[in-house]
């Protein structure tokens, strides 16, 4: 039952531009960089970017002013990648038999250089199972509090602490070989 006393949160589409403008938009280069990490595809990043925006700006009537707006837009961001990647599985058991030819299309990668880069971490993220670099993602690069991420993936804190904890793992182990060959180099020095 709504009282006359509640009045909507956006007077006008003016206001409505300017809040949005004010509290999603400085997000974007967030948003983008963790969407490139994920999908590891630069058009496919600007492209889930674009379309959680398009989402954010649907739905903003929605959102709380005064709330945290940039964990409201990776949620949304999460949700546009699960999307796209739902959808590609899809396409894929659709092919059926054709899918180990999709395979041989893949980009050779080079083995692994002798120093640890930027690179090199990007790909070990790259590896990690989607839920554990979710939650690397909004803990350890974005800086969230466990209870962000927790309401941003809509998990409980333990999952994220576990899901953390396994994904920093699987990090360090993947990264461990190259970081012992930068202090063989090192030491050789």
């Amino acid at each position: 039952m709504m009282t006359a006393a509640v009045a909507p949160k956006y007077a006008n589409d003016t206001l409505r531009s300017a809040s949005f403008e004010t509290d999603a938009m400085p997000h974007r280069n967030d948003l983008f960089r963790a969407a490139a990490s994920m999908l590891r595809n630069q058009a496919e990043a600007e492209d889930s970017v674009q379309e959680a925006y398009l989402q954010a700006w649907k739905s903003f009537d929605r959102f709380t002013p005064g709330t945290n707006c940039r964990a409201w837009l990776f949620q949304i961001l999460f949700n546009v990648v699960r999307h796209r990647r739902q959808k590609w599985f899809t396409t894929l058991r659709w092919f059926g038999e054709e899918a180990p030819n999709l395979e041989e299309t893949l980009v050779y990668e080079p083995p692994v250089p002798e120093t640890l880069t930027d690179e090199d971490v990007l790909a070990a993220f790259g590896k990690l199972p989607q839920p554990f670099a979710e939650v690397v993602m909004l803990a350890d690069v974005q800086e969230f509090s466990y209870k962000e991420v927790a309401e941003t993936l809509e998990i409980p804190i333990g999952t994220v602490m576990s899901r953390l904890s396994r994904g920093r793992r699987l990090l360090r182990a993947s990264l461990a070989p190259m970081a012992r060959g930068q202090r063989t180099l090192a030491s050789a020095s």
